[in-house]
C-alpha cells in the first residue's frame, strides 16, 4: 500500500472519529413554579368561540389565523399591509437570514475544507534564477472533532438561529395586536370627538336660548355664566380630542408602513373586533409553551448548555490534519508529467499545559450563562403566566362594566330629561340642570372607554395566547 493511499485512508477515517463524543451536560429541567390553571372562576360563556376551543382551549386560540379572529374588513387589509411594509418586522426578518448565514458559517467548520492551489516559485541571487512550479488539491487546518468542540459550537448556533426565528414571530405577533389597538383607539377617539361635538351643539344652543333668557329677565347672570362653561369645556374636548385622532392616525400610518387611506379608517367605533369572547373554565397554563417568546428562551437556554460542552472540550488536545496531494516540476511543460506527483500529510496536536486559569474561567464563564439563560426561561414563563392570567381576569371584570356604564348611560339620559322638564317648569335651579348634564356627557365618554378597554383586552388575550402567527386557521 503505498503512502497516497495511506494518507487518503488516514484522512477518510478522521472523518468518521470526529464528532464521535461530546461533553454537554444535560439541560437543567425549569422549575418556574407556576400553576396548572389560571386562578379563575368557572366561565358559563356560550359563543362560536367556545366551540372553536373546546377540546383544547389554548391550544386552538393559538392556531385560530388573524383573519379568522378579526371581523373588520378594514382591519385586516391594514394589518396585511403592516405585515408587508412595516419596518420592525422587516428588521426582525432580516435579523433571522442573518443568524441563518452565521448557522451555515459554523456548521461548514464540521466538515474539511478542499482548495485547489498553483504557484510559481522563483528565487535567485549569487546563483543563477531558479523557478518551481506546482499545483495540487488538499485540505487545510481541518480539526477533528474527537470531544465535541466544534459540533457544540453549531448547536450553539443553530440555537441562536431558532431563538432569532422565535423572536421575528413574537414581533409579527406584537405588530398584529398594536395595529389592532391602534385602529381601536382611533375609532374610540373618533366616537369621543362625535360626543363632544354633539354636546358642543347641543349646549351652545342651550346656551344661546339662556342668553335670550337673560335678556328678557327671566334668568340670572349666574345661570349665564354657569351655562358658558359647560359649552366651553365642551368646545375644549373637542379640540383635545380632534388632536389625539390626528395622532392615532399617525400612529396607525407608522405601524402599516405606508399611508392609510381614509376607506381603510373606522368609520365608527364597532362593538365586536374579533369572534373571540370568553374561553371555558379549565384553560391549562401549559399552552405557555407554544408561545414564540417562551420558545426563543428555551432555544437560548439550549444553546448556552451546548456553549458548555464546547468550553469543557478546550481542556483537551485538539488535532487538526493539513494534507495534500498534486504535482510539482522546475518545468512548466512538465508540470503534470510522470514523476511529478508529490503530496504532504502533516497533522498537529496542540495540549493545552499552562493557561493561567483562561480556560476554567471560559468554563465558568459558559456556566453562569447556562443559569442566567435558565432563570430567564422561568422568569419568560411566569411573565406570560401573569399576561394570561390578567387578560383573561379582566375578561370577566370589564364585561361587569360594560353593562354597569351602560345602565349608568340610560339612568343618566333618564335624569337629564327629568332635569331638562323640571328646569323648564321652572322647579328646579340651572345648577341641578347642569350637573345632570355634566353626569351624562361623562357617562357616554366612560361607554366609550370601558368598550375600548375590553375590545384591547380580547386582543391582548389573542396575542398572550401566542395567536396571530397564521393567516388562517387552517395553516398548521
Amino acid at each position: 500500500m503505498t503512502k497516497t493511499v495511506l494518507t487518503a485512508l488516514a484522512m477518510a477515517t478522521s472523518l468518521f472519529v470526529a464528532g464521535c463524543a461530546t461533553l454537554e451536560p444535560r439541560v437543567p429541567e425549569a422549575a418556574p413554579a407556576i400553576a396548572g390553571e389560571w386562578p379563575l372562576p368557572p366561565t358559563t360563556a356560550s359563543t362560536a368561540a367556545t366551540a372553536i376551543v373546546a377540546t383544547d382551549a389554548g391550544t386552538a386560540v393559538a392556531d385560530i389565523g388573524w383573519r379568522d379572529f378579526f371581523v373588520d374588513p378594514r382591519l385586516e387589509e391594514l394589518i396585511a399591509r403592516a405585515l408587508d411594509n412595516n419596518r420592525d418586522l422587516r428588521v426582525a426578518v432580516l435579523t433571522v437570514e442573518k443568524a441563518r448565514a452565521q448557522y451555515r458559517i459554523q456548521r461548514a467548520d464540521r466538515l474539511p475544507s478542499l482548495g485547489a492551489n498553483a504557484t510559481l516559485t522563483r528565487s535567485g541571487g549569487d546563483v543563477p534564477v531558479s523557478e518551481n512550479y506546482s499545483a495540487g488539491v488538499g485540505i487545510a487546518e481541518f480539526e477533528l472533532d474527537l470531544f465535541g468542540r466544534v459540533r457544540n459550537l453549531g448547536q450553539v448556533a443553530l440555537q441562536q438561529y431558532l431563538a432569532t426565528a422565535e423572536a421575528r414571530r413574537s414581533t409579527q405577533l406584537s405588530l398584529i395586536a398594536e395595529v389592532a389597538n391602534s385602529w381601536l383607539t382611533l375609532a374610540a377617539d373618533q366616537e369621543l370627538l362625535h360626543i363632544a361635538q354633539a354636546t358642543l351643539d347641543s349646549q351652545q344652543a342651550s346656551y344661546d336660548l339662556t342668553q335670550r333668557r337673560f335678556e328678557l329677565g327671566a334668568v340670572s347672570a349666574l345661570d349665564v355664566s354657569q351655562a358658558r362653561t359647560t359649552v366651553e369645556t365642551a368646545r375644549a374636548d373637542v379640540a383635545r380630542f380632534g388632536g389625539q385622532v390626528a395622532q392615532d392616525t399617525n400612529a396607525l400610518t407608522l405601524l402599516v408602513g405606508s399611508p392609510v387611506t381614509p376607506d381603510l379608517l373606522p368609520e365608527a367605533f364597532v362593538s365586536e373586533v374579533s369572534g373571540l369572547n370568553a374561553l371555558p373554565a379549565g384553560l391549562p397554563s401549559g399552552v405557555l409553551l407554544r408561545r414564540p417568546d417562551v420558545m426563543a428562551a428555551e432555544y437560548q437556554l439550549l444553546g448556552a448548555n451546548a456553549n458548555i460542552g464546547a468550553a469543557r472540550a478546550a481542556f483537551f488536545p485538539s488535532i487538526s490534519l493539513t494534507g495534500s496531494t498534486g504535482s510539482g516540476s522546475t518545468e512548466l511543460s512538465g508540470l503534470f508529467g510522470g514523476g511529478s506527483g508529490v503530496w504532504s500529510f502533516v497533522p498537529r496536536i496542540t495540549l493545552p499545559i499552562f493557561q493561567g486559569g483562561r480556560l476554567r474561567a471560559n468554563l465558568d464563564v459558559a456556566k453562569a450563562d447556562r443559569d442566567i439563560a435558565l432563570a430567564q426561561y422561568e422568569k419568560s414563563i411566569q411573565a406570560g403566566f401573569r399576561e394570561v392570567a390578567d387578560a383573561l381576569a379582566l375578561g370577566t371584570t370589564l364585561s361587569d362594566q360594560r353593562a354597569a356604564r351602560q345602565a349608568l348611560l340610560t339612568a343618566a339620559t333618564r335624569a337629564n330629561q327629568l332635569s331638562q322638564a323640571r328646569y323648564d317648569a321652572g322647579l328646579d335651579s340651572y345648577l341641578i340642570l347642569l350637573d345632570a348634564q355634566r353626569t351624562l356627557y361623562a357617562a357616554q365618554q366612560g361607554v366609550v372607554t370601558t368598550r375600548l378597554a375590553e375590545q384591547a383586552n380580547r386582543v391582548t388575550l389573542y396575542k398572550v395566547l401566542g395567536g396571530g402567527w397564521n393567516e388562517r386557521s387552517d395553516e398548521q
